[in-house]
């Protein structure tokens, strides 16, 4: 073989190697690649578990256990007796009743607001009944009497014979901002000191049970049947509600609690008076015509606080207290918070002209 031809088949050879070299290389190369991804992967997944290791994680799951040891003793079960009327029929009559009378019994929430045995809950959880009992988170029962209620608002105010009982915190509703963690507590359906979690969806929720003295806090936290009367608690612990209201028969995502302030504010007039007393001007109101910022005066109680201070039909009041007022309903919440006997600043329009008045805010006749 010639010197020329020998080369020709070491070119030959050398080509036909490497070109198996590269074709080896392109098969194995996706899968060297995804060994490479699938191994940096997984040190990113135990960087994650090192960190959580660490206690970096672990506060915030450690949060919910926390909060629901901080409140759990604090929540109580209200189970109200109420004694049903005899029913007008011959043939009911003749079915063996026990002695005393049928009884319907509900079960609802409670929370300690003080030491000595005061418990906020919801009004339309004892309306009516004959027997309250109280049971702690110890087990320990107890007869409540009813200090008083007030069905605007949706509250009650009871009392048990105990002390140093563990009493939970007011929060300030006011600050509560739309998403913010909240945590609901209760005894839904009877099931003892039920924590559930979620957001808060929506503040100053008005009309969703006809009442105008009424606002909530709308939260997904789930608040079914035996939730009523509840807290609602935030991120430290403290109450920023009392849940009341559900949308429907059931739980459906969207549930609704009193504001604290209110319920704090509404608590301790029935704690020391038995009774809510709320501010009257004695106005007729309603919308404004041409749906302008204000609320118009439709007619006056010329024995009213109202028209002593000055106020006419067909004034547009646009604020109260310092506070610009932009429906009836927001009026209504702002007088009814007012305390009988003290001088409020108010602005009305009239013929075009802003006119300062001070009304000295009246007691809501009973």
């Amino acid at each position: 073989m010639s010197q020329r031809g020998g080369t020709q088949t070491a070119w030959r050879t050398t080509i036909l190697f490497a070109g198996l070299v590269g074709l080896v290389g392109l098969i194995a190369w996706p899968s060297f690649v995804g060994r490479m991804q699938y191994a940096r992967t997984r040190a990113e997944l135990a960087a994650i578990a090192d960190a959580a290791a660490g206690a970096r994680l672990a506060p915030v799951a450690k949060l919910f256990t926390t909060l629901a040891r901080l409140i759990g003793p604090s929540v109580v079960n209200v189970t109200a007796d109420r004694r049903l009327s005899p029913v007008a029929d011959e043939i009911a009559a003749l079915r063996e009743l026990p002695p005393g009378g049928l009884t319907d019994e509900s079960i609802a929430s409670g929370v300690i607001v003080d030491p000595d045995g005061v418990i906020v809950t919801n009004y339309h959880a004892v309306a009516g009944a004959n027997r309250i009992v109280v049971t702690l988170a110890d087990g320990r029962r107890f007869p409540a009497t009813l200090v008083g209620a007030d069905a605007g608002t949706d509250l009650a105010v009871l009392e048990i014979e105990a002390q140093g009982l563990p009493a939970a915190n007011w929060g300030d509703s006011d600050t509560i901002e739309v998403g913010e963690m909240v945590w609901a507590i209760g005894n839904p359906f009877g099931l003892d000191r039920t924590l559930t979690y979620g957001i808060v969806s929506a503040v100053g929720r008005r009309g969703i049970v006809g009442n105008p003295l009424q606002e909530f806090l709308q939260t997904d936290a789930a608040i079914n049947p035996g939730n009523s009367g509840g807290p609602l608690i935030d991120v430290n612990g403290q109450v920023i509600g009392i849940t009341t209201a559900i949308a429907g028969r059931e739980s459906h995502g969207i549930g609704f609690a009193i504001p604290s302030n209110t319920a704090r504010e509404v608590a301790e007039a029935i704690h020391r008076l038995g009774h809510v007393e709320r501010g009257y001007l004695g106005l007729a109101l309603r919308r404004t015509i041409d749906g302008s910022p204000g609320v118009l005066v439709m007619a006056t109680d010329r024995k009213a606080p109202g028209f002593e201070a000055g106020i006419r039909t067909g004034d547009v009041i646009v604020s109260f207290d310092n506070q610009s007022v932009t429906a009836p309903t927001a009026l209504v919440l702002l007088l009814t918070r007012s305390e009988p006997g003290i001088e409020v600043p108010i602005e009305i329009l009239r013929a075009g002209n802003r006119l300062p008045l001070t009304v000295k805010v009246g007691r809501r006749p009973r």
